[in-house]
């Protein structure tokens, strides 16, 4: 390839809206090799046909995807397995913006210069029996248990048959030990089993209560003051953590609207 044929890396970098530095740094990579390394002067040349994977490479490394799947990427020539591999690294963008955003809330409330009130309730639950999915569940899989555990009892149980909101009882062991005991329930009129779903009796339990309103951002939070409320009170927790959603997600699609209730079981110390 003559001079004529190829383009410096200056023009390139003009025509591309990418830096000098930036295409250096390509070529170092194994991203984007030029067409051309004049053997005598080292300098680089590219053509023009090259711009797209250039911007391409530019739009991938801006979403911080990984040099080696950046270079699957452009090895593949299939459509659909390119796209799969973008498609992949984005779900996995959207998940680590959530925790972001999560923290932030998280910070906003623990940083106030005035916390708000907590209001908590000492409550006695009686006995129930309940339809419900329960399993073993790691920590991290705690919210893809839930969403499948609450669509089948969604599913067999329809709004007529319903008497109260769904919840959940969670071992202390899922957050001490990373996984644990995680039933998730429904009250309703006549509970009965149906492939994962059992006929579970959930004991009594004393309990301080607690609502926790808006978004699940912050629940830590919430979760965390209810806990000193109840050192404060002199109160020892004694099992698992009850939920109860009293308005969530599969109700509206307006976060400030959610109102999960937190209840600990408790006796008191001494």
């Amino acid at each position: 390839m003559s001079r004529r044929d190829g383009l410096t890396i200056g023009e390139f970098a003009t025509l591309s809206h990418l830096s000098v530095r930036t295409l250096r740094r390509y070529h170092q990579a194994g991203l984007l090799e030029p067409a051309m390394v004049d053997p005598h002067t080292k300098y680089r040349y590219y053509l023009a046909d090259q711009i797209p994977a250039a911007q391409v490479i530019h739009r991938l490394r801006e979403l911080d995807m990984p040099l080696a799947e950046v270079r699957s990427v452009l090895a593949t020539e299939d459509p659909a397995e390119r796209a799969a591999l973008v498609a992949g690294h984005l779900r996995r963008l959207e998940a680590e913006l959530d925790r972001t955003r999560a923290a932030v809330v998280s910070l906003r409330r623990l940083l106030a210069p005035e916390p708000e009130q907590l209001a908590v309730k000492l409550r006695q639950v009686p006995a129930r029996t309940v339809a419900a999915v329960s399993g073993h569940v790691p920590l991290g899989d705690a919210l893809d248990f839930y969403d499948r555990a609450m669509a089948e009892l969604d599913a067999a149980f329809p709004p007529a048959e319903r008497t109260g909101p769904p919840g959940g009882r969670y071992a202390n062991a899922l957050y001490t030990g990373g996984s644990g005991a995680f039933t998730v329930y429904r009250p309703v009129r006549a509970p009965r089993a149906d492939g994962r779903i059992q006929v579970v009796e959930l004991p009594a339990a004393d309990l301080a209560v607690t609502v926790h309103a808006g978004a699940h951002d912050d629940l830590d939070v919430t979760y965390g003051r209810l806990g000193a409320w109840v050192a404060g009170h002199a109160l020892g927790v004694d099992g698992p953590v009850h939920e109860a959603y009293l308005v969530g997600p599969r109700d509206t699609g307006e976060a400030a609207r959610w109102r999960t209730e937190i209840g600990w079981p408790v006796f008191r110390l001494g």
